[in-house]
């Protein structure tokens, strides 16, 4: 298909730590730019520090929308609420004349904006109440009895995506995964898409995450995590404390771990975070996206072939 006379697009994703911001950034500056936030922990505002979003410095270099606009108290925001707001983006910063240049690490936010999202009626609030006070190891297994293919595929305490399949089963008569063959609203036809993901080697990705803790932890993520813990109106399972960091910084305002603790903590489940987004990436998206995996100067490297690719 000829995307020649489609709206271009740019896509930068791949794990955090990767250097996703500052090429994203970058490019902006190159191309009269307007960068999109597309990471799920990154659109709270309260979490600046601990969810590595751009600092003020690096707004101020280029448009940056989509970033720290939720309040922590939100417990309803959503991929398919993201992706509504970046369709919106989008189409305001092309009738600018801008690039939009979407950055993140959220996979599921990429593919509801790109594929669409499956158009599930509204669960009976009656049957979601029911669903989500069920232990997870019960709901599964009322699951392999109810959508059995839901079962095989989702993990036995994936307390979430279970609940998610039950519910929608019982309250629409027909499993999940029908509903999700007939997505609608994504834009990945209407656009002329340029992606890269970047996959940096494991060894040098853990030394920058390990690294970036150890900034983070000096920047003040505790004070950002204790002014976050204390306000009343934020609920214990609002999607915001699920940040990683939230819960052991927590646990050393409470005096439970040391800081050395809570850095160990931070450094092994930014990793082990960091290895499920690139083992997604490197699955789950598009032959034709570029990967990258340079390690030497990624962003020189990188920059060039993007304006190779996209700005000529």
């Amino acid at each position: 298909m000829n995307k020649a006379h489609l709206p271009r697009v740019a896509l930068i994703a791949g794990p955090t730590a990767s250097g996703k911001s500052a090429l994203a950034i970058r490019l902006a500056e190159e191309a009269n730019g307007c960068v999109v936030n597309a990471d799920a922990s990154q659109v709270y505002r309260d979490l600046r520090i601990l969810t590595a979003r751009p600092s003020p410095a690096d707004e101020r270099r280029v448009p940056h929308r989509l970033f720290g606009h939720v309040d922590g108290a939100n417990t309803t925001y959503s991929a398919a609420r993201w992706a509504a707001e970046a369709r919106a983006v989008i189409g305001e910063t092309v009738a600018a004349g801008r690039l939009p240049v979407i950055v993140g690490g959220t996979g599921m936010y990429l593919r509801t904006l790109l594929d669409g999202i499956a158009p599930v009626p509204a669960i009976d609030p009656a049957i979601r109440e029911a669903v989500r006070a069920l232990p997870v190891a019960d709901a599964h297994a009322l699951l392999a009895v109810e959508d059995p293919p839901a079962a095989i595929r989702l993990a036995p305490a994936d307390t979430t995506r279970v609940a998610r399949a039950l519910e929608v089963v019982r309250s629409t008569g027909r499993p999940l995964a029908t509903w999700q063959a007939e997505r609608a609203g994504g834009i990945g036809d209407s656009i002329d898409l340029r992606a890269v993901v970047l996959l940096p080697d494991r060894a040098v990705l853990a030394e920058r995450i390990d690294a970036r803790a150890v900034a983070m932890m000096a920047q003040g993520a505790d004070a950002e995590v204790a002014a976050l813990l204390a306000r009343p109106d934020i609920a214990p399972a609002a999607p915001v404390r699920r940040a990683i960091g939230v819960a052991a910084i927590g646990e050393r305002i409470a005096g439970t771990l040391s800081e050395h603790e809570v850095l160990a903590l931070l450094q092994h489940d930014t990793r082990r975070y960091a290895k499920r987004q690139a083992t997604w990436f490197r699955n789950q998206t598009p032959t034709g996206w570029f990967r990258s995996t340079e390690n030497n100067d990624m962003n020189r490297s990188i920059g060039l072939l993007l304006r190779d690719r996209w700005l000529t």
